[in-house]
């Protein structure tokens, strides 16, 4: 996609339904080009490395209406920094993660929005709940009333073609469809945290409601 960092905001808006929220992920993203998505009109800023995000914050105190979300894996020992800087955690990939976070959010009076994050087909390299787990899980979830359970995450195998990535991500959406069916009364799933720069148009078609779109809008980042 060509133009200025504007330009490819407002071409990506013309794809997306007003329903949909653009997060711009901006690992490795320079100020100004924050600055510049920011001035086209994103507040939703996503970063994977905590450390990153709070030197970024520390510059951009003059944007308070921006919402930070995490979007990388989450350490357990760097919990409490994520919920002292992000309002959304989307990659929350584990029961014992799930009741760290819900233990340090009562004790910081905090109460995050968080997407939990699922295998829909098997990865070595991801992280996540293969489905079974999550189900499984679901009670204990259930129980951690300082955490705003919104929805789902998946990131996509590396190698899927664009009928075996949509399946996966109507996949997600239909397990969406069946926890949300349970009733559970902490247990939101209106959310659905799928799609980045390469597969984000497939994303929609099965019913995203976040997308992750960081090179598209950026550029490419450096390796």
């Amino acid at each position: 996609m060509t133009g200025t960092i504007a330009q490819r905001i407002a071409q990506i808006r013309q794809s997306l339904p007003p329903s949909v929220r653009l997060i711009a992920v901006t690992k490795q993203a320079s100020l100004n080009a924050m600055r510049e998505a920011y001035a086209a009109g994103v507040r939703d800023f996503g970063e994977s490395r905590i450390q990153e995000a709070q030197t970024k914050q520390a510059q951009l105190q003059d944007l308070p209406d921006i919402t930070w979300h995490l979007i990388g894996h989450l350490q357990s020992n760097k919990a409490k920094k994520a919920l002292e800087h992000f309002q959304w955690i989307h990659a929350l990939d584990s029961l014992d993660l799930a009741q760290r976070l819900n233990q340090l959010a009562s004790e910081l009076a905090v109460s995050p929005s968080v997407c939990l994050q699922v295998k829909l087909v098997p990865d070595p390299n991801k992280y996540g709940w293969t489905v079974p787990d999550l189900l499984a899980d679901l009670p204990a979830l259930n129980e951690c009333y300082n955490l705003q359970i919104q929805g789902l995450m998946t990131i996509l195998p590396l190698g899927l073609d664009s009928s075996e990535a949509l399946a996966v991500f109507e996949s997600t959406r239909e397990l969406a469809e069946k926890i949300r069916q349970q009733k559970w009364s902490n247990i939101q799933m209106q959310q659905l945290s799928m799609g980045m720069s390469a597969d984000y148009s497939l994303a929609l078609q099965a019913g995203a409601t976040m997308v992750r779109l960081g090179t598209i809008i950026f550029g490419e980042r450096a390796t």
